[in-house]
């Protein structure tokens, strides 16, 4: 019973807290663009880079050292 004098003061103190940076959030511009970050995740503006044939030099040494473990 004695816990609930500490209890009711913290949980007051931390809906004031909640309830300022709920306001400090919508009064520096938070909430103003919601479906902004949706849609531009969407949008496809990178250039198009084709792939190219040609072999990598990682590829041929790698090539090398798996035929000298199958010899």
């Amino acid at each position: 019973m004695e816990s609930i004098y500490i209890l009711i003061p913290l949980s007051i103190i931390l809906a004031f807290l909640i309830g300022y940076f709920f306001w400090w959030s919508g009064k520096n511009g938070q909430f103003d663009d919601l479906e902004g970050p949706a849609h531009r995740i969407i949008m496809d503006d990178d250039e198009y880079h084709p792939e190219t044939s040609e072999a990598k030099p990682t590829d041929s040494a790698a090539e090398e050292k798996y035929d000298q473990r199958q010899s």
